[in-house]
């Protein structure tokens, strides 16, 4: 899921990141690029709800909010780690912290599928009593059309996570239209019928772009319209610019607390437009609860030696980059695309982020230690399988070469703090090579969105990709493949616009490879990630770690890996 919003200025990063880690990872190593762990602070979950913790209101402080709540459309972060206490779909991922939390477990599913007729078959039964916020029970008819709507409000993943549901291309064809014979109802039996057998098809289950929501439910964005739903809590109020509002939902019943658990707050304020240091002060004096952006570098040392036992650090698998469009010049050429590649100093990029302690350099798509994920890096010096330096005589010769030099180039980025770092950096480094180039700022709002319509000619810009669940497809298929890539629509995750079938076709036996042999389906990947970029469609610039801070109020603090801090497990004393 992309992008996380964040704000970490450069001031004396690196120092105050290596003290804020030295108190948290105690007893972990502080070698070039330490461990995150977690913080004294967190003790092991709950495995019943805790009564006497339930009650208050939690008050989450954001810069911005992140566009729509429509669970089918957004794809974000922070909605996402809203949306899941809100809507469920047939699967979930258990909601817990730690490494169980990529485990699925039956949601709205009484049990685990029936997978038959050599994995093409999933028959689901549906829980009975389940109820929407509304009050109406959740029906067979329910799930038809909440299917049927991926397609037909043209939903991001519609052509990558679900295209191999039984008439799922002509769906794509004519969204209007959609019929979708591939998800049928029989009572409560649920039957999905895929073309070819997907073994991440559970896991796509198990995103917000799954969930089960009211029949009638238009087959459009709602944007800031809530959507009824089935979770503990409902949306009461969304205004972009002010707050989002989650109130209980008076018909939830905990069916199942591996899948969905009772959350504890009886209110969920999301609170927008505070500036990231506002923020961190408010939880300090305990007049907000957390802190939804990351901490700017220069308050990590007071948090480090004031605040330890609220502050939280995890391991994220993701990564920021930089889409280069090949579909526009400079970028439609590849020398052009490789210069950029060899002239973006990674060490640079990491300190505009908070230093060493927070980020590691990148030159593939797959993060370090991901399903597939092979040790190279074809744009280095000296040459290596991991980065150790940028090029940029190589980089200027390459702009020379490509007939491209002296071109007007607009670098399109967010309006936090680090991302306009990040973005003039890259603007000086395409000067530098040869360019004219310029930096456009854009809303936190809007920017995702603006940087994937073709319509908009953005030539390159900063944004950050979120595993959606741990699978290598989730990062080459997503962002590189051609299903993935939409004319004219804000919707069209491959920001590149890179088409090519060759990788598609590697993708796809990888994809096949990973129902019988995940080994060589691993071994696949990896050669999918040089083919990628040996065509330098992207920027790999680090992987990002996740630093969290809380009030001293609260207590009981999961890292998911899936949806980050689990917002309605925190207890507001």
């Amino acid at each position: 899921m992309c992008p996380r919003g964040v704000s970490i200025p450069l001031r004396r990063p690196f120092a105050a990141v290596v003290a804020l880690l030295t108190l948290v990872l105690a007893g972990c190593s502080l070698g070039s690029y330490p461990v995150p762990g977690q913080s004294a602070a967190q003790s092991p979950p709950p495995t019943t709800f805790q009564t006497q913790h339930a009650g208050g209101t939690l008050t989450v402080l954001s810069k911005s909010a992140a566009g729509t709540v429509d669970p089918q459309i957004s794809y974000d972060l922070q909605p996402w780690q809203m949306l899941h206490t809100v809507y469920d779909g047939l699967l979930a991922f258990r909601k817990v912290g730690g490494e169980k939390s990529t485990e699925l477990v039956p949601d709205l599913a009484q049990v685990m599928p029936k997978v038959t007729d050599d994995g093409r078959t999933y028959t689901f039964t549906l829980r009975r009593g389940v109820r929407f916020s509304t009050g109406a029970e959740v029906t067979p008819a329910d799930v038809e059309a909440s299917f049927r709507r991926i397609f037909r409000a043209s939903g991001p993943t519609a052509g990558t996570f679900y295209q191999n549901i039984v008439g799922a291309d002509a769906c794509l064809a004519r969204p209007a239209d959609c019929t979708l014979p591939g998800v049928t109802a029989h009572g409560r039996e649920i039957v999905i019928r895929l073309t070819r057998a997907d073994s991440e098809f559970p896991m796509k289950l198990a995103v917000p772009h799954a969930v089960i929501l009211p029949a009638d439910t238009p087959a459009k964005d709602q944007g800031n319209k809530p959507i009824p739903g089935t979770g503990p809590y409902a949306i009461a109020a969304y205004d972009p610019n002010k707050q989002l509002l989650l109130k209980r939902n008076p018909h939830f019943k905990e069916w199942s607390h591996a899948a969905q658990p009772q959350g504890y707050p009886n209110r969920i304020v999301y609170q927008y437009g505070t500036t990231v240091e506002g923020e961190v002060t408010a939880v300090e004096n305990g007049s907000a609860d957390v802190v939804w952006d990351q901490p700017p570098a220069d308050r990590l040392n007071e948090l480090g030696t004031r605040y330890i036992n609220q502050v939280h650090v995890d391991s994220l698998n993701a990564f920021w980059y930089l889409p280069l469009n090949v579909n526009i010049a400079p970028f439609n050429n590849l020398k052009a695309r490789q210069a950029v590649n060899w002239a973006i100093d990674r060490s640079a990029a990491i300190r505009l982020f908070g230093g060493n302690a927070l980020g590691r350099p990148a030159c593939t798509v797959l993060p370090d230690g991901f399903p597939g994920h092979t040790d190279f890096c074809d744009y280095t010096k000296p040459s290596s399988t991991t980065w150790k330096g940028n090029d940029m005589a190589r980089a200027k010769r390459l702009v020379q070469e490509s007939g491209t030099a002296g071109q007007k180039v607009a670098v399109v980025v967010a309006d936090d703090e680090t991302s306009k770092s990040m973005g003039e950096y890259v603007r000086s480094v395409l000067q530098q090579i040869g360019y004219q180039a310029s930096l456009k700022v854009l809303s936190a709002n809007i920017q995702f969105g603006y940087i994937q319509n073709t319509n908009n000619n953005v030539q390159i810009s900063v944004t950050q990709w979120y595993q959606d669940y741990p699978a290598a497809s989730d990062f080459l298929n997503v962002l590189l493949s051609c299903t993935s890539f939409h004319k004219g629509s804000d919707s069209s995750i491959n920001i590149s616009g890179y088409c090519d079938k060759t990788l598609d076709a590697t993708i796809q036996r990888a994809m096949k490879l990973d129902q019988t042999d995940p080994e060589a389906a691993a071994r696949l990947w990896g050669q999918a990630d040089r083919q990628a970029m040996s065509q330098a469609p992207i920027v790999p610039l680090f992987a990002p770690r996740q630093v969290d801070f809380v009030s001293q109020d609260v207590g009981n603090y999961q890292f998911h890996k899936q949806f980050f801090m689990l917002v309605d497990q925190l207890w507001v004393k």
